[in-house]
């Protein structure tokens, strides 16, 4: 039985869309991992927004949207061709973590930092001067710090800012089919928002939360081939086909005979979806009617 949530504020069944599930990529966070790791960043969220009030001087505010485990290849293609990417270095870790946000939010924190207001926030899209990613390094390595104690036992290495990228493809922060923790955010600053995500990862968060470090191996289409083993299937035993003319199929009537053009010494087809597995002989087991398989080549009809 399913229960039916009848609140007149309940949302309606319809009103969420499915999301395919990519079967190359099997990575899924627990329901449980995800609320540990939700509480976690909405705590940095609260901290970053703090930390960014006070140091470009504009009411700040971040909220956490989502919380979902990637690989970094999917991660980085959802990302704008130019953007800020801020990597951090793992200690003891290959793979880097990223804080990621809009260039022009970017170049807005640095204008409110040296004393411009809101009317002279700049609206250019363009890489950062050498000056700006320092400023912008200063910014982040406070923020860094805030998620290092919100994330607490979670994190158990110290993540340090090691540079700035501007393009997602060349940043090469992780293998492309690496597990990544992403929290998604909006920032909002004064009269604007802007998204900006995180990503972790996952072999770095995972332990800490009794679960493994999901991981898209050699095995994964053995499992996935083992799985479709067991679905069950329509298995069909047929004469040949054969070709007729649309007139005859309309003026079909009681008593009419189609011939078939099928010998009787030629052994039936066996057919699942259509596509013909295996030829078999008409037999039976019981009072039952039955088939011998007596061949397993496959046809192209």
């Amino acid at each position: 039985m399913t229960a039916v949530d009848t609140r007149a504020d309940a949302p309606s069944p319809t009103a969420c869309e499915p999301v395919a599930y990519d079967f190359r990529r099997p990575t899924a966070l627990a329901r449980e991992q995800s609320r540990i790791l939700e509480l976690a960043f909405e705590t940095f969220a609260r901290q970053w927004g703090t930390q960014l009030t006070a140091k470009v001087r504009v009411r700040c505010r971040v909220e956490l949207d989502q919380v979902r485990l990637q690989t970094y290849d999917d991660y980085t293609a959802a990302l704008p061709a130019l953007t800020t990417m801020v990597l951090l270095e793992l200690p003891d870790e290959a793979p880097r973590a990223v804080i990621q946000f809009p260039v022009g939010a970017a170049l807005t924190w640095i204008g409110h930092m040296l004393g411009a207001t809101a009317e002279q926030a700049p609206d250019a899209e363009r890489e950062l001067t050498a000056l700006e990613q320092n400023l912008v390094r200063r910014l982040m390595s406070d923020a860094v710090e805030d998620l290092r104690y919100s994330l607490g036992d979670l994190l158990n290495v110290a993540p340090v800012v090691r540079s700035l990228r501007f393009n997602a493809q060349f940043a090469q922060a992780a293998g492309p089919n690496e597990p990544m923790v992403v929290a998604a955010f909006t920032v909002t600053f004064g009269d604007r928002s802007c998204p900006a995500t995180l990503a972790l990862p996952s072999a770095v968060l995972l332990p800490q939360l009794g679960g493994s470090v999901p991981s898209v191996g050699a095995d994964s289409g053995d499992l996935i081939a083992g799985a479709l083993e067991l679905v069950p299937l329509e298995v069909s035993v047929r004469l040949a086909p054969v070709p007729v003319r649309p007139a005859q199929i309309l003026d079909l009537a009681v008593g009419d005979l189609i011939s078939v053009s099928h010998p009787r010494t030629r052994p039936l087809d066996v057919a699942v979806d259509d596509r013909v597995l295996a030829t078999a002989a008409v037999g039976s087991t019981g009072s039952r009617l039955a088939c011998v398989i007596v061949t397993t080549e496959e046809s192209d009809r």
